[in-house]
């Protein structure tokens, strides 16, 4: 028979040993998860992507492991795919669509009237003078109905009218030739046209400097127009092109509610965070300051991260997606923006493709 003591140390080593099997499974299983498989029961987790980087296998990867949504960077805004009017670049966009139907993921079409990335032919006729009010509206009709009807039931929203409204203080809307032409109403006719396209999709408002006050206030006060109007819009797209310091958990909050007071489902469509600010950004001309991702720049990035991610979880249902703008620090629009010469490192995935500490911020909940 067994002495007591012997059995004591039998229990406990098999305890153990479960114990042991238990944790080794458990790594395996964190190891094979991705920012997805956390937010599961939150929102879609997306990002923006090229073709070139879908031929990568490594960033392929990636992009299937961590994110079930995916954006066009640059595919589907107006120069790209329509540089003519009789002509249409349908490839890029098109290997993205394809590459996400194929891999069960979301699209978000990105964007289909923008004052930048905005083709000289749509404003001109072929002798360069500027077009009528009613050239234009009908130009924007029939770019919209190519484009949203090439990919209908493939892409769920489109950002149909990208930053309309005005940096400065004084006006309402951008002085753009979309205005210029057309006044304010583009806007709505833009809503009106992506909606008689494909009636099934979530159509956005999309902006950046959304959560500051007085652009907010602007804001609010188009989106609110457009409501009243009985115009076709569904959701605003909070850009998130935000830095290690702003925005406040606060102001963030205050941004999502009073959107989400009109009516309207809520995206952060483009997050990156700058570890560089207005009051700390390098002189480019000392390389010293430049490309130094410092343990505390790393610090200070994790913990803005956790703190917005934090605040995304609480409005569960009100946000209805975060999409990430470029999937690493291998490449992000903002090198060399507004700096030449100057790196930045905005992402969750460093230049290698690993995770960065700011990744087990957003995953920590």
């Amino acid at each position: 028979m067994l002495k007591k003591s012997t059995l004591l140390f039998c229990f406990l080593f098999a305890l153990l040993n479960l114990i042991a099997d238990y944790s080794g499974a458990q790594r395996i299983n964190d190891q094979q998860k991705g920012l997805k498989d956390y937010y599961k029961n939150f929102f879609p987790i997306g990002v923006a992507v090229t073709p070139q980087q879908l031929k990568d296998s490594a960033q392929r990867q990636l992009i299937l492991k961590h994110f079930n949504s995916v954006t066009a960077e640059n595919a589907m805004k107006m120069g790209p795919i329509h540089p003519k009017e009789t002509q249409f670049n349908w490839a890029p966009a098109d290997e993205i669509v394809n590459f996400a139907v194929a891999n069960g993921l979301k699209v978000r079409g990105h964007n289909l009237c923008w004052h930048t990335q905005t083709p000289k032919w749509i404003f001109n006729d072929s002798l360069g003078n500027q077009v009528s009010k009613e050239v234009l509206l009908q130009r924007l009709k029939a770019h919209i109905e190519a484009v949203v009807g090439r990919y209908k039931g493939k892409i769920y929203a489109w950002d149909v009218v990208n930053e309309a409204v005005s940096d400065n203080p004084n006006e309402l809307l951008r002085n753009s030739n979309w205005y210029k032409i057309c006044g304010e109403d583009y806007i709505a006719k833009a809503f009106e046209y992506a909606h008689k396209a494909d009636p099934k999709a979530v159509l956005f408002y999309n902006d950046y400097n959304t959560e500051s006050p007085e652009k907010r206030a602007r804001i609010y006060r188009l989106l609110k127009g457009l409501i009243d109007k009985g115009v076709p819009i569904h959701a605003v797209g909070l850009q998130g092109h935000w830095s290690i310091q702003d925005p406040s958990e606060e102001k963030l909050k205050k941004s999502i509610e009073e959107y989400a007071s009109l009516g309207l489902k809520v995206q952060v469509t483009e997050l990156d965070l700058s570890v560089y600010s207005d009051s700390n950004t390098p002189d480019a001309t000392d390389k010293t300051k430049l490309n130094n991702f410092s343990p505390e720049l790393q610090q200070q990035q994790a913990t803005q991260y956790g703190k917005l991610f934090k605040v995304f979880r609480q409005y569960k249902g009100t946000l209805t997606g975060v999409t990430f703008w470029n999937l690493s620090d291998r490449y992000s629009w903002l090198d060399n923006f507004p700096v030449r010469g100057r790196k930045n490192y905005p992402l969750l995935f460093d230049a290698e493709l690993k995770p960065k500490q700011a990744y087990w911020n957003v995953i920590k909940f």
